[in-house]
């Protein structure tokens, strides 16, 4: 006799609604660009507006206005109140451009047509395999960004945004020596390095990473002051010898495990044997829960030929390439920390 398959807890009643609903996801998200750019965010910063006191300071229609900011509303950015005045909700004040861990510029990275024709050929990367990003624009991402100084910037300025709020909570959550040194690969601005060296005012930093990144750094702090130093480097050929911790935000799930063990062994030749490597990345958990990791996966897929990874993936990495992971740590933010030692 047939038995149908359980029902998941929490599935919707009205599926027909609920997959139409998920298939027009990227009106969402053209909304949530559209907003960011009209910095509809920065205008409610003082105080609840009506559609029509925000078109007029934005020079946009007011009822398709309202409409858009109706379906933002309906997911938590903004809030429409009994008289259809809008107002801020905590979403929609990380929108703001002068919130201190604001995602502004996430949004725009995210939400640009750079990532978004990419992720209309996903149906390309599951058949062969390959992201199609190089096809599209004929070169790799990171070998494109040398040449196009507006993607380069967005690209910068997108992932400070989206580190903010992990920096601390990394610098919170992983025990950071008192004493030393940290060299951050890859460390792009700096954001959590900065953060480290807030925490341990004892402790000395390297940020390693490209030129561009290097020039708008986030290091120049009077409380900082002579315990670092920025170096330029490949990380695919060498790093800074003589650390005490190394540390990978957000580096290893650009490339596939070929590329990444190349980097790790970049990593273990200048480091000591007793020394750790501390990688930042979601570590990705078993099962059907929602996950933001299981989102970023494949848009790494799809970009960069990249992939998030569990544990077990990341332990055998790591342990091909001379280390031996010790502890998996969660923080606040949605980035796991996954500690190894140089052995």
């Amino acid at each position: 006799m047939a038995t149908s398959s359980p029902r998941p807890t929490g599935e919707p009643t009205d599926l027909v609604a609920h997959l139409t609903d998920q298939a027009l996801g990227h009106l969402f998200s053209a909304a949530l660009r559209t907003a960011a750019h009209l910095r509809i965010a920065d205008h409610l910063a003082r105080g609840p507006r009506t559609p029509e006191q925000l078109a007029e300071a934005t020079g946009t229609h007011a009822p398709h206005l309202r409409r858009m900011l109706r379906l933002l509303a309906s997911r938590g950015i903004f809030h429409e109140d009994s008289s259809g005045t809008y107002q801020l909700t905590p979403a929609a004040r990380l929108l703001r451009t002068d919130a201190p861990d604001s995602l502004h510029s996430a949004v725009l990275m995210l939400t640009d047509p750079l990532f978004l024709q990419t992720s209309e050929r996903l149906e390309e990367t599951v058949r062969d395999g390959a992201a199609p990003f190089e096809r599209l624009f004929g070169q790799p991402l990171f070998q494109y960004l040398q040449g196009d100084e507006r993607a380069r910037t967005l690209l910068d300025d997108g992932m400070t945004s989206l580190s903010a709020a992990s920096d601390e909570a990394v610098a919170a959550a992983y025990p950071f020596p008192e004493t030393g040194t940290v060299v951050d690969v890859g460390g792009g601005r700096g954001g959590l390095l900065r953060a480290v060296l807030r925490r341990r005012p004892e402790l000395t930093g390297v940020l390693v990473d490209q030129a561009p990144p290097l020039a708008r750094h986030l290091l120049d702090d009077d409380e900082l002051k002579g315990r670092w130093r920025t170096e330029e480097a490949d990380f695919f050929t060498s790093v800074p010898a003589g650390g005490d911790v190394y540390v990978l935000k957000h580096v290893l799930h650009d490339w596939t495990d070929e590329r990444c063990r190349d980097i790790l062994r970049t990593c273990r030749a200048a480091m000591a044997p007793g020394s750790r490597i501390v990688i930042v990345e979601s570590v990705l958990p078993p099962g059907n829960a929602p996950h933001f990791g299981k989102t970023m996966d494949v848009a790494m897929m799809a970009v960069v030929d990249g992939r998030e990874r569990g544990s077990e993936e990341f332990a055998a990495l790591l342990s091909s390439c001379g280390f031996r992971l010790t502890r998996v740590l969660p923080t606040a933010a949605t980035p796991s920390v996954v500690e190894a030692v140089a052995e």
